[in-house]
């Protein structure tokens, strides 16, 4: 699956695990399911369906008497087993199924539910059109991760049991239905027809799917496997744009996993109002319709190809290799985020890998700063789907990096292949993983495990660098700031790593050199240590943690001239990434010159991208031309990146080349929006007088600009959000929050309200939140969380009591733990704001007693005169 999003020590980190979170194991399994077949019509204008669920199960044991099925909110007619009809009991949650005769071990039965379901609640989802939004296609999809199968069939539902599965659905022509498996047979039945498909690889409950829906077919196919597209009619060119390099990865796929693709079929169905990115239902993965690319989107969205490489990957990663547990779904997440990475470097090269993983690491440092700080494995919680988080995917990723570092290419490739080999259609957990290393290459990895698997956090380094030119010696000392003084080289704050250190030697010829490097690995295992090595001469420049692959966060404190030298000379971009932080930091007008120079010169795009970041960090005139002159980039990520630099430098020269590109466009949807948001930025700031003009521009994109997914108009939706004490620009974004306006639009405008609430009168700030109210009221996921987004973002108590009435009635565990989260933030927000008050009064009250102190001191000063 991919997401479109514990430590109790005191590390000043919050807890992962909130109220009412608890230790969650596998349940005691009654015997092997081997087959479950639903057999069901739809009946799509009244969004119900019916049929029958028959699970085919051999008894671990004799005498079993009871059997319990997950089943949340469906209509259960009758249970029969082996067709002799048995007394049950069902809670709404639960189906206890009293069994006449007694189980035999090893001897099979057969349950028959008869069963339907009206307006599921999650699991199935029927979309169709209404008053608002007549053009909507009729479709009908399911999403079973994490426990949801059980609210659309009965089910023994946990992904520790693996059984083949068949699913025949009756639709209405001429839809079409879409399965796990091989159609094994159609049928026409007057106006409906009748598919039959069968899974015959086991897989778990979570993993079987249907979507239906009036389908364009695109056919692909690799080794004689069909593999195909499926998406609204009218969009056959972008599902080839978007998805048309599906065979080349399983190719690649196949061989880096040692296995080839292990299903009959692989098709990929793009659905509407999907509320995950994707999902990775066995050989039947289901993605948001929102990825397909038109051919001005293709130039800059890299996104799409990741998601579609990251839902394949699982096809191996989760379907054939299935995790035991939730808490071991970082085997799987982690993975299928690293496939973006391998991937990335397969078809872009090293570099642009490189910068892809240094944004998954960025991804958690975020979360771990903002959030929480967990260990990956984890069985509290409250439910499995809070573990869906950044450490599960982002972080995964990085660790499964750091096992590539250690073991090297081609151990580390030797060792995955043994896992999947070995695993093959079986169930697993973390140690399996170790065990598969150990087996394929002979190295124990517990030790980075323990650090980064199971327990929570990672190191910050502050590395310092100095040169002692007559000991001809270079001392680098390393300090673990995350880990309290006075604790050296004790506690499980701190790491234990051997790291590269780099010394690099550029030759200086007219021609760019290419440094000869020497490396020593040094032991880094308390809070602060020195290290002194012997070099021939003086280094150009020092790379620490040589090639960065390890996990952590750093902060370099050389010298100026040869921080200069690394952002020139060192091939690693990640290297010439921190190099070029260290030197903004540092600042002054050398630094301007030397990021103003790899602005224009570097050959990597993702330097020149995080260079124009740290440009707007100096705060010096010379930074404003060489920013401008980056808005010439050929590559679109760049223009975008030199655009928010520019937001920052808030001038005229800066406004008037923003406002050109907003008036004028760009080639890239991206960079427009981005230079939208800008404009709004920049005028709530010092160029008040603009605001007008702004304003007008932004109305304008918003009425002209419709197009791929409403980047564009969103961008201006947030300029306008910036705008916070304007009544004109809340009155422009609460107009598209009404139904009927294009959803990715509509779902931009619910989170501006939020934003632009922190400066607003307060009876607009009380019209918000009586429009966030009546939003929250609507149950569709994605404006749910738009919703909750918003609110965090308010500075009124009231907004706490929308938040927890919204996570008291929804039925999805993810909004339920963001809404609490923002609850916490508007306490915080409103804390602060009573502070800043607390302290103006006492301000007023000082400079009163101080006004009366010199009236005093004057009439004093008259008396004795």
């Amino acid at each position: 699956m991919s997401q479109s999003y514990f430590d109790s020590e005191s590390n000043g980190h919050k807890s992962f695990e909130l109220p009412g979170a608890r230790p969650h194991y596998n349940p005691d399994r009654p015997g092997q399911v081997e087959h479950i077949f639903l057999d069901l019509t739809l009946d799509i204008p009244q969004q119900s369906f019916h049929g029958t669920c028959t699970i085919t199960v051999a008894p671990v044991r004799s005498g079993i008497k009871q059997l319990v099925l997950d089943a949340v909110n469906l209509n259960i007619e009758s249970v029969q087993v082996d067709e002799t009809p048995q007394p049950f009991d069902y809670d709404g949650e639960q189906l206890h199924v009293q069994l006449l005769k007694a189980t035999e071990a090893d001897k099979k039965i057969k349950i028959a539910i008869a069963y339907g379901v009206e307006k599921p609640q999650r699991g199935l989802y029927f979309i169709v059109p209404n008053q608002h939004y007549p053009n909507k296609p009729t479709q009908v999809w399911t999403q079973g991760e994490d426990e949801d199968s059980r609210f659309w069939f009965p089910c023994f539902d946990y992904p520790g049991q693996l059984a083949t599965s068949e699913i025949r659905v009756k639709v209405p022509k001429p839809l079409i239905a879409i399965s796990n498996g091989e159609l094994i047979a159609t049928e026409e039945d007057g106006n409906n027809k009748i598919y039959h498909w069968l899974q015959q690889q086991v897989h778990p409950t979570y993993l079987m799917t249907l979507a239906v829906g009036d389908f364009a077919e695109i056919r692909d196919e690799w080794q004689g496997k069909p593999v195909t597209y499926y998406v609204e009619k009218g969009y056959e060119e972008d599902a080839r744009r978007s998805m048309g390099k599906t065979p080349r990865m399983i190719e690649f796929l196949s061989e880096k996993f040692g296995y080839p693709y292990p299903f009959p079929k692989y098709a990929q169905v793009c659905v509407d109002d999907f509320i995950f990115g994707g999902m990775e239902n066995t050989s039947t993965t289901l993605l948001t319709d929102r990825c397909l690319l038109d051919e001005r989107a293709a130039l800059d969205n890299d996104r799409t190809e990741s998601l579609v490489v990251h839902e394949l990957a699982h096809q191996w990663f989760g379907d054939l290799v299935v995790i035991k547990h939730w808490s071991h779904a970082w085997i799987k997440e982690g993975l299928a985020s690293y496939s973006e990475v391998f991937w990335t470097e397969h078809e872009y090269g090293k570099d642009d890998a490189a910068y892809y993983l240094l944004g998954e690491a960025r991804s958690y440092f975020t979360e771990d700063s903002s959030r929480y700080r967990r260990p990956i494995v984890t069985h509290i919680y409250r439910e499995a789907i809070e573990l869906y988080d950044r450490h599960l995917y982002e972080k995964g990723a990085c660790v499964y990096h750091m096992i590539r570092a250690e073991l090297g290419d081609e151990l580390f490739w030797k060792a995955i292949q043994t896992f999947v080999q070995d695993n093959a259609h079986n169930t697993v957990e973390t140690v399996d993983l170790l065990r598969a290393i150990e087996k394929a290459t002979g190295r124990n990895l517990l030790f980075l495990f323990d650090q980064y698997v199971f327990r929570g956090g990672h190191p910050d380094y502050k590395v310092a660098y100095s040169w002692d030119a007559d000991s001809q010696l270079a001392k680098v000392t390393v300090t673990q700031t995350q880990a309290k003084e006075g604790k050296n080289g004790s506690g499980s704050e701190l790491f234990d790593l051997k790291i590269p250190i780099a010394f690099g030697f550029a030759e200086n010829d007219n021609q760019q050199p290419t440094p000869t490097f020497k490396t020593f690995s040094v032991r880094v295992h308390e809070r602060e240590q020195s290290f002194y090595f012997p070099l021939e001469k003086k280094p150009q420049f020092i790379s620490f943690d040589f090639e960065n692959n390890y996990l952590k966060t750093v902060s370099l404190e050389y010298p100026a001239p040869e921080l200069k030298a690394q952002l020139q000379f060192d091939p690693d971009p990640i290297s010439r990434i921190y190099a070029a932080k260290a030197l903004a930091k540092k600042g002054g007008l050398e630094a301007v010159k030397a990021l103003s120079e790899a602005l224009k010169a570097d050959a990597f795009w993702g330097v020149r991208v995080e260079v124009a970041k740290q440009l707007a960090q100096v705060k010096l005139d010379q930074t404003t031309d060489a920013l401008i002159a980056g808005l010439k980039d050929e590559d679109s990520r760049v223009r975008r990146s030199v655009v928010e630099a520019l937001s920052k430098i808030k001038t005229a020269q800066s406004y008037e080349a923003l406002k050109q590109l907003v008036e004028n466009g760009d080639a890239s949807y991206y960079v427009e929006a981005s230079a939208a948001s800008a404009l709004g930025k920049m005028v709530s700031a010092n160029l008040k007088d603009k605001e007008d003009e702004v304003l007008q521009l932004l109305t304008r994109v918003l009425r002209e600009r419709a197009g791929w997914n409403e980047v564009v108009r969103g961008g201006a939706i947030s300029g306008l959000s910036q705008m916070k004490s304007s009544p004109v620009a809340l009155e422009v974004i609460l107009e598209y929050t009404t139904p009927g306006v294009s959803q990715p639009l509509r779902l931009a405008a619910i989170r501006a309200l939020g934003t632009i609430s922190t400066g607003q009168t307060p009876s607009n700030t009380e019209w918000i939140l009586e429009q966030l109210e009546e939003l929250a009221a609507e149950t569709f996921f994605l404006t749910q969380v738009s919703v909750v987004s918003a609110l965090g973002q308010m500075e009124t108590v009231k907004a706490i009591g929308v938040l927890r009435s919204l996570a008291e009635q929804t039925p999805d565990g993810r909004v339920r733990r963001i809404a609490e989260e923002a609850i916490q933030k508007v306490q915080k927000n409103v804390g602060s704001d009573q502070a800043v008050k607390q302290l103006r009064e006492e301000l007023d009250l000082l400079k009163q007693e101080n006004q009366e102190l010199k009236s005093r001191m004057e009439n004093l000063e008259a008396k004795a005169k």
